[in-house]
């Protein structure tokens, strides 16, 4: 850990989403020093390949964000900081069902909400991290700060469920941090990749194809333009959200926008790091497309003295030397 972030320690962490993949990379770094409540209906796993799966100071529950009553009872009433990572996510899961992603996404951030007020945890919480998604600033979003409107897309395209979710949820938080005194931090997360990540992600999926030397498949004509964040850039970002106390009753970009390229540029790139014989294949695009991504993390640089580290060259070599083994 970078000597500019503190070491957080002797805390009770209850994390919503914990076996996902960016909350699993974040566990890895606090479970030595607190004790971690994992809450997660397990639909993917990132915690079992962590090496941390049975950790002594790790303690796991099975349980639906959208059960409140047995939500509600999981949640410790010592707890000192809540970290909210439970969400549908990805382009095929959401599109596949689209009102099930409003109801997590949206509805799940509620209970939990709710839950902590009618516990009276909020008085003695030292803070509460809600993960958005870059999504909410729409299509083309470039270099865009904190302080640009949020856009809400059109109505019957499913993908955009999971950024209205998202946004709801952005002003619940915000809503309690006002009224209640909620220390509510939201971020958004600009194209996280690395090592441990499973389920669906353009990185990821590259990898895998190009150490099998299978086809790189490319939707439309890989024109998309996206910024990527390697996972410890991320977890640091984290780390100092829940660190900075100027941090709370506001909301941050994390992301790398030094690593910007096109998707098919990506393609080559990894076929290229990983000496893969594989080749690069386009397909029609069968659904809506964030068509550009680049964060403007100012602020957060200001704020919270993130800087994101990893290249993209690096990053990539990681996520490869990961997956050999295990693909």
């Amino acid at each position: 850990m970078e000597s500019s972030i503190k070491m957080i320690h002797g805390k009770k962490i209850f994390i919503t989403g914990g076996a996902g993949f960016i909350a699993t990379g974040l566990i890895k770094r606090l479970v030595a020093d607190n004790q971690i409540i994992v809450y997660d209906n397990f639909s993917r796993n990132s915690l079992k390949d962590s090496g941390i799966w049975g950790h002594d100071n790790l303690h796991i529950i099975k349980g639906d964000i959208l059960d409140y009553n047995y939500l509600r009872a999981s949640i410790p009433k010592d707890v000192n900081l809540i970290l909210h990572f439970a969400a549908i996510a990805g382009i095929y899961t959401v599109v596949k069902d689209p009102m099930m992603t409003l109801e997590v996404d949206m509805l799940g951030t509620y209970h939990l909400l709710k839950a902590i007020k009618e516990l009276d945890i909020i008085p003695k919480l030292e803070r509460f991290i809600n993960f958005s998604t870059s999504e909410v600033y729409g299509t083309k979003s470039f270099r865009v700060d904190e302080k640009m409107p949020m856009s809400i897309q059109p109505v019957g395209e499913a993908r955009w469920n999971y950024s209205v979710g998202k946004v709801a949820g952005e002003y619940f938080v915000y809503n309690y941090y006002k009224k209640f005194g909620l220390p509510g931090v939201s971020i958004h997360p600009f194209h996280i990749y690395g090592t441990g990540q499973i389920g669906e992600g353009a990185i990821h999926n590259f990898v895998v194809q190009a150490i099998k030397n299978e086809d790189l498949i490319i939707h439309g004509e890989g024109d998309q333009i996206r910024s990527w964040c390697y996972i410890d850039d991320m977890v640091d970002g984290i780390l100092l959200c829940l660190e900075k106390e100027e941090a709370i009753g506001t909301v941050f970009n994390v992301g790398n926008p030094s690593t910007t390229i096109t998707i098919l540029g990506l393609a080559e790139k990894v076929v290229q790091i990983a000496k893969s014989n594989s080749r690069i294949v386009h397909t029609p695009r069968s659904y809506a497309e964030v068509e550009m991504s680049i964060p403007n993390i100012d602020k957060a640089r200001r704020i919270l003295g993130f800087s994101p580290k990893i290249d993209l060259n690096e990053g990539i070599r990681r996520t490869i030397e990961w997956y050999k083994n295990r693909v």
